[in-house]
């Protein structure tokens, strides 16, 4: 019995023209990966809350309704955390650029921009308040002074602590989004 979907010798329809998903660039995407360590952390938050999820359906067999309810609140609050933990980042687009920080999003467009580059800086470990020595994609605003701005991603963040061939891929992309959109 034949299986062609299995097969390579099919023909290839060239009338399917259909651009691919990533070929969009009207939406905003994140042009690289979440680091392992917001991954980690996610996931042991999302494991957390599974057990507080179950915690909740006990208390509501056994206890009061408000009980119950109390829990599964606190149990959403971790999941949305845990979810917006892993939406931040910088995305970018046709329209601009995006930071996506734990509580709050700042867009700018693209017309905005005066530069887009990486430099050699003192940065953050891990958001905490000491800094090493390490590499920053920092971005200047129409208007703004270059100090006065937050670098958009460092060497030692968390999605590239111990990766600096991530952080090099990124950043290219980004200046590259950046270049062409001056164009």
């Amino acid at each position: 019995m034949p299986l062609p979907f299995l097969t390579a010798d099919r023909a290839y329809e060239a009338a399917e023209d259909v651009p691919l998903p990533f070929d969009d660039r009207d939406r905003w995407r994140r042009p690289y990966r979440p680091g392992p360590c917001r991954v980690g952390v996610a996931a042991i938050l999302l494991l957390l809350a599974s057990y507080v999820l179950f915690a909740a359906v006990i208390i509501a067999l056994t206890g009061t309704l408000t009980e119950s309810g109390v829990v599964f609140g606190i149990a959403l609050a971790v999941i949305a955390a845990a979810l917006r933990m892993l939406r931040m980042g910088v995305w970018v687009s046709v329209r601009g650029l995006r930071r996506v920080g734990f509580l709050g999003t700042r867009t700018v467009a693209w017309d905005r921009i005066v530069t887009v580059r990486t430099v050699q800086q003192p940065v953050r470990w891990l958001g905490l308040p000491r800094t090493v020595q390490g590499q920053a994609l920092t971005l200047v605003r129409q208007g703004r002074a270059p100090e006065d701005e937050k670098p958009l991603l460092t060497t030692h963040n968390a999605d590239f602590l111990a990766r600096p061939e991530a952080f090099d891929r990124a950043a290219d992309t980004i200046e590259a989004w950046a270049a062409e959109a001056r164009r």
